[in-house]
C-alpha cells in the first residue's frame, strides 16, 4: 500500500494527478507540467517534498562520521549553514547525494536524504558509527515544504519574524512560522528558481495550518500548488543531478560533475579510488546537450558518435518548458565531452543531432 503525506489528501482535493513515487502517492501535475514550470521560474509555488528522508545525528563524533561517509568536508560547516554532498560507497559510486544541516557545530546535524534510498542511507551511515553517535530517522514524523520561485520569500515573509528575505544562499534560522514553532527555513531548493525548503514536525494540525498559511499568503500573488512533473523538468534545466537517473551506485562523483564537493583534505570512503581516478582522469563524464534535430531524448537512449559506435547513454532528457527545445544529460566517453561537440541520439531506428552545451542551460 502506498504511503501519504500529511497533504496527500489536500493534492487529491485539488484535482491533482497522483502516481506512486518511492513508495508515496504523490501529486505530479495539477493545472499541466509547462503551466507549473512556468508559475515557478517566474513567480512562486509549493511542492510537497515530505517524502524525503532526515536524519539526526547527535553526540561529540557526529561531525567525525559525518566526516568519514560523505565527500564534501562538513567541519567548514557553522550552525545555521547548509552543505550538498554525497555518500560515496566503497568502490567510489554513489550511496546518494543528500544536504548536511549543521543544527549545533560539532553536536547535532540533520542529513536530508532521497526517498527512495532512506532505509539504504540509513544502514550505510549505521554500518560507519563506530562511535556511538546518537542516530535519530525523523522520516515519518517531518514535513518538508518547497515554496520556490523569485517572489516566493516575500510572500512568506509575513508569516514570520524570521528574516527570510536576506537569507543567504545554504543557510537556515530556525524559529516561529505561521504561528507554529521550531520551524526551520533553509535557502535550498531543487529548482533554481530561488525561494526556500521548509521542515516542521507532523504534529496536530501543524501542516495543515502551515499549508493554508502559505496559500492564503500568497493568494493575490498567485501562488500554485505544484506537482513532481515540474520539479523534475525544473531541475533538469539546472542541470542538477537525479539519483537513480544521472548518478548511482556506478557512477563517481567526479564523473557525475560533482568533483566539487569532493574534499581530498580529509579521509572518507573510497577516497584513495577518487584521488587515482582525479590523477588519471576519468573515462567517462556526465555532459548536458540539446537537440539540433526534432526529438526528445529519455532516460537510457543510446549515445552514438558519427560512424554509430556507442560513445554513452542517456541518463535524462526532456523538452525544456523555459527554451522551448529538447535538452538532456547523459555520460559520454571523456573524448565527446568538450562543448559544442555533436554527438547523436539514437531514438527509436534514428540516430538524431545534438550537441555538448554549458550547464545550466538557462
Amino acid at each position: 500500500m502506498m504511503k501519504a503525506t500529511p497533504f496527500t489528501e489536500k493534492h487529491i482535493a485539488l484535482g491533482a494527478k497522483m502516481a506512486e513515487f518511492a513508495g508515496y502517492n504523490m501529486p505530479i501535475s495539477y493545472t499541466g507540467i509547462n503551466d507549473e514550470h512556468a508559475a515557478v521560474r517566474n513567480n512562486a509555488g509549493v511542492f510537497d517534498v515530505s517524502h524525503m528522508g532526515e536524519f539526526v545525528l547527535k553526540g561529540p563524533d557526529a561531525l567525525d562520521l559525518i566526516q568519514r561517509v560523505t565527500s564534501n568536508d562538513a567541519s567548514k560547516l557553522r550552525n545555521g549553514m547548509a552543505q550538498y554532498s554525497c555518500f560515496p560507497n566503497n568502490n567510489a559510486g554513489i550511496v546518494d547525494d543528500l544536504l548536511v544541516y549543521c543544527i549545533e557545530e560539532n553536536k547535532v546535524y540533520m542529513l536530508v536524504v532521497n526517498a527512495s534510498n532512506i532505509e539504504k542511507d540509513w544502514d550505510w551511515v549505521k554500518q560507519h558509527n563506530t562511535k556511538n553517535v546518537e542516530m535519530h530517522n525523523i522520516s515519518d514524523k517531518t514535513c518538508l515544504l518547497a515554496i520556490q520561485g523569485p517572489n516566493a520569500t516575500k510572500i512568506l515573509q509575513s508569516l514570520t519574524d524570521m528574516d527570510i528575505l536576506n537569507l543567504k544562499y545554504y543557510t537556515f534560522v530556525k524559529g516561529i512560522f505561521a504561528g507554529v514553532e521550531n520551524v526551520l527555513v533553509s535557502a535550498t531548493g531543487y529548482t533554481g528558481a530561488g525561494g526556500v525548503e521548509i521542515y516542521f514536525e507532523n504534529k496536530g494540525t501543524d501542516a495543515e495550518k502551515i499549508w493554508n498559511a502559505i496559500f492564503e499568503a500568497g493568494k493575490a500573488q498567485g501562488i500554485k500548488p505544484i506537482g513532481l512533473g515540474a520539479r523534475d523538468t525544473l531541475r533538469l534545466e539546472m542541470g542538477y543531478c537525479l539519483y537513480g537517473n544521472d548518478i548511482d551506485d556506478t557512477t563517481s562523483p567526479l564523473e557525475g560533475g560533482l568533483g566539487w564537493i569532493t574534499k581530498f583534505s580529509k579521509d572518507f570512503t573510497a577516497k584513495k579510488i577518487l584521488e587515482e581516478q582525479k590523477a588519471a582522469g576519468v573515462q567517462r563524464k556526465l555532459v548536458g546537450f540539446e537537440m539540433i534535430d526534432k526529438g526528445i531524448p529519455r532516460h537510457d537512449y543510446e549515445i552514438k558518435d558519427f560512424s554509430g559506435t556507442p560513445i554513452g547513454k542517456v541518463t535524462s532528457g526532456t523538452q525544456s518548458p523555459t527554451l522551448g527545445k529538447a535538452i538532456g544529460l547523459g555520460y559520454v566517453s571523456t573524448a565527446f565531452s568538450d562543448l559544442d561537440t555533436q554527438i547523436y541520439i539514437k531514438v527509436r531506428d534514428k540516430l538524431l543531432l545534438a550537441k555538448v552545451v554549458r550547464l545550466p542551460f538557462c
